[in-house]
């Protein structure tokens, strides 16, 4: 059974859905001597430009054009990744809204020279915006659930954009109070 999700809005147009699998992709880098930090394991920052290559492609292909990422959430780091790893990105999207997306992504790492299966590593939600030429939102289509398992993230997306949206309402909230009582930060 197929899901669809519409965008209910009088000032957008009617824009058909797309499925999860459509824009769903695969980014694979093996690890070298410059990706490493300090204490000879894979810099984070080098997992974070795949994770964020990896749902920017997504986005773009899911939105049709350009998409720019806006926020990252909750990435976290499960293990270290070392040099000779061979690291998958795996990317989809999990939630649409009117102009914003939500990218879920999995990262997996195997040895270059082993047959041992991909351990996941990493994860990390991206919200993107698809934007027009002149760096504008635009609407992007709708995302169709394929399966029970996207049915569940299309859920825990819709659960961490209300608590982004609720964290940046209460902190707008705290300033103005502070403001109104005399602080200046």
């Amino acid at each position: 059974m197929t899901d669809q999700v519409t965008v209910v809005d009088s000032d957008l147009p009617d824009i058909p859905g797309k499925a999860t699998s459509a824009s769903r992709t695969t980014l694979s880098h093996i690890m070298t001597h410059n990706d490493t930090n300090l204490l000879g394991t894979v810099h984070g920052g080098v997992i974070m430009k795949l994770v964020d290559d990896a749902a920017g492609a997504v986005a773009g292909r899911h939105s049709g054009g350009p998409a720019v990422t806006a926020s990252m959430d909750e990435m976290v780091f499960l293990e270290p990744v070392r040099v000779g790893d061979l690291v998958h990105v795996k990317a989809q999207v999990n939630w649409t809204g009117r102009t914003s997306m939500e990218v879920g992504v999995r990262v997996l790492a195997e040895r270059w020279n082993e047959s041992t299966p991909a351990t996941q590593v990493g994860s990390a939600y991206l919200v993107f915006a698809a934007v027009d030429a002149d760096g504008k939102p635009r609407p992007v289509p709708p995302v169709v659930t394929e399966t029970e398992r996207d049915r569940r993230r299309y859920q825990e997306a819709q659960i961490r954009r209300t608590h982004r949206l609720a964290r940046r309402r209460e902190i707008r909230e705290l300033r103005e109070r502070r403001i109104a009582e005399g602080f200046e930060d």
